[in-house]
């Protein structure tokens, strides 16, 4: 969510106006998300909002660090880490900025959850040891992953909300799915970047994200197409679930396809 701040203080407050008046694309219509700083929410919980929902409380009963969040984000996070509540995961979470969220997973997941986190920036080092260990350095750096990865040892859930770049998405992917439990998880957020050219993106270029997953579908499916998988990767993934601007990847390895047939009345 670094990158929604960024945009929020660099972009105008009202929507833009056209030399004739005309106004930016209508969000609710369907058009292009062109201002950022007009999807902003201000005040307390939308209406119909489920406090209680554990990560919907936390989050709108934040008195702790800042936690900035698009707020669909939550009830995705929940639907897939709730079955590690009070299992003590090892969670790695790309990008720790001012350490809201690492408090939040610590509240969440409870007090013998192991969490790291790893952010490029030098000062979110200061937050080591706050709510989890934390280490710089950056996201596409196979050595330095390693070297976080000895200290993790193996993952049940990995968040990517680091840079957000086409190319660093899939070069933590490589590195950083191997390590990942069988029954874990790996969410990738923030792809909505996926489709604008300033971090590689665009809704036809080649490098879009969305792509790369395309080929972990095909591979999924290679029994049926027969011209065999492309992802080295693509065996330890066991399905994959899209929402707005968020992956998960359900890990683990993948057995042959079989069907059978039970019972003894034929229909």
């Amino acid at each position: 969510m670094d990158l929604l701040r960024r945009l929020l203080r660099t972009m105008p407050a009202t929507v833009p106006t056209g030399s004739e008046g005309a106004v930016a694309p209508d969000i609710e219509a369907g058009g292009p998300v062109t201002d950022m700083a007009a999807l902003a929410h201000a005040g307390g919980p939308p209406e119909g909002t489920d406090l209680s929902r554990p990560l919907q409380a936390r989050f709108w009963g934040n008195t702790g660090r800042v936690i900035h969040k698009w707020h669909h984000y939550l009830d995705i996070y929940d639907r897939h880490f709730a079955p590690f509540r009070g299992a003590a995961p090892t969670l790695l979470e790309i990008g720790v900025q001012n350490g809201g969220s690492m408090q939040m997973w610590r509240d969440y997941f409870g007090p013998e959850a192991r969490l790291f986190g790893i952010d490029i920036d030098p000062a979110c080092a200061a937050l080591d040891g706050e709510a989890g260990v934390v280490r710089i350095g950056s996201q596409d750096d196979p050595d330095f992953l390693a070297s976080v990865l000895f200290e993790t040892g193996p993952l049940d859930i990995v968040i990517d909300d680091g840079s957000h770049r086409m190319e660093h998405i899939p070069a933590s992917l490589e590195v950083l799915l191997p390590h990942v439990r069988p029954g874990g998880v790996y969410l990738i957020e923030d792809l909505h970047c996926a489709y604008w050219p300033g971090y590689g993106g665009g809704l036809r270029a080649e490098a879009n994200f969305f792509n790369h997953l395309r080929r972990f579908i095909d591979d999924l499916h290679a029994p049926y197409h027969g011209e065999g998988t492309t992802l080295p990767l693509s065996d330890r993934v066991t399905g994959l679930h899209v929402y707005d601007s968020i992956v998960v990847l359900d890990c683990g390895l993948r057995a042959p396809p079989r069907h059978s047939m039970t019972g003894g009345v034929a229909g």
